[in-house]
């Protein structure tokens, strides 16, 4: 059928008297056909064109070659790049992407300075978050090891971030929570109990994708909504409109040598793949289902799209090294066995 075809084109080509419109010719053919057949080979096509006197055998040889690869890569697949819009699974689209967000690095006990004037102790939602996380979360590389000071064992999560909004003010819940908080229904308990601490973010950067609990709010504002749960860029600041804070095991997870552009969005507990965010902390979901602690109770931000408890410890056992999640063709591994509550 395409010897039969590539005749017609051949007599089509042998009305077109000048070489450069042949060439042009064959060019625009190539262009608007869509090939849905074999291609004939270099030696059908000499056949074809046998006694063809425009060209000499090298030059029509280097134009048949250069012509019939053009055909063959216009067929192939288009390429899939790794990025964050192409991530899905349970509970990932859910919530939408917030793309090339200015990301600094913050760590509990950081000291305040010029640009970060608040020092780390405390976090917007625990007065005591040093103790409880157990210690000075060293940034320096040198000081940690898999993700985590080489001092301790973290008592918290290590894979924290701040966002620029709190739900409390003056120990009761704002009054536009309710409008403005999509999981507002799901996690309200009482007034002045928080329903943002511990919630799970995606944070992709340079082809790899890493999660974390939101523990803190901050860069610099804690008002900014539209930003936070709307469409909204985050607001100028003294640190180039910076819209998300990692802390060092972020950063290391990563591969941030320095505050970096990062997107991030919100996920449900059920979509967190393994990996060693999962792994520490007394405020990790997946630590408390280890443990058999009551989510509802223990973390009830997390509680209402959280895996299963009757799953078991072997089905949410966490990784101890790093999951590069890049290679993957939708850009993250989703672990079969969660499902959403």
């Amino acid at each position: 059928m395409h010897l039969f075809l590539f005749t017609r084109i051949v007599s089509l080509f042998r009305m077109v008297r000048f070489l450069p419109f042949r060439f042009l010719f064959l060019l625009l053919l190539l262009t608007l056909t869509e090939v849905t057949c074999a291609l004939p080979s270099l030696s059908e096509i000499k056949e074809k064109l046998k006694g063809s006197d425009t060209y000499n055998e090298k030059e029509f040889e280097a134009m048949a070659l250069k012509l019939r690869q053009q055909a063959i890569e216009s067929t192939r697949y288009p390429r899939v790049e790794t990025h964050p819009s192409l991530i899905t699974g349970q509970g990932f689209n859910r919530y939408p992407w917030k793309y090339n967000i200015f990301t600094t690095v913050f760590w509990i006990g950081e000291r305040p300075t010029a640009h970060n004037p608040v020092p780390n102790n405390i976090s917007a939602f625990d007065a005591h978050w040093f103790s409880h996380f157990g210690g000075y979360d060293n940034p320096n590389p040198l000081a940690r090891r898999n993700f985590i000071p080489k001092g301790f064992i973290p008592k918290q999560n290590p894979f924290y971030c701040a966002l620029p909004y709190n739900d409390i003010s003056h120990g009761h819940t704002k009054p536009e929570v309710k409008s403005v908080i999509p999981w507002f229904k799901d996690a309200f308990i009482k007034s002045g109990q928080s329903i943002l601490k511990g919630r799970w973010i995606a944070i992709h950067h340079a082809g790899r994708t890493c999660f974390a609990q939101w523990e803190d709010c901050g860069p610099f504002r804690t008002d900014h909504a539209g930003y936070v749960f709307g469409n909204e860029r985050p607001r100028p600041n003294l640190n180039h409109g910076a819209g998300l804070d990692v802390s060092p095991a972020v950063r290391d997870y990563l591969g941030m040598q320095k505050n970096e552009f990062c997107d991030w969005k919100f996920v449900d507990a059920s979509a967190v793949p393994d990996g060693p965010w999962r792994l520490y902390g007394n405020n990790n979901t997946f630590w408390l289902l280890r443990s058999g602690k009551d989510l509802k109770t223990m973390d009830p931000n997390n509680a209402r799209r959280a895996p299963s408890p009757s799953l078991g410890a072997a089905a949410i056992k966490p990784s101890t090294t790093t999951t590069v999640l890049k290679n993957n063709p939708v850009g993250a591994r989703i672990t079969p066995s969660l499902r959403e509550n």
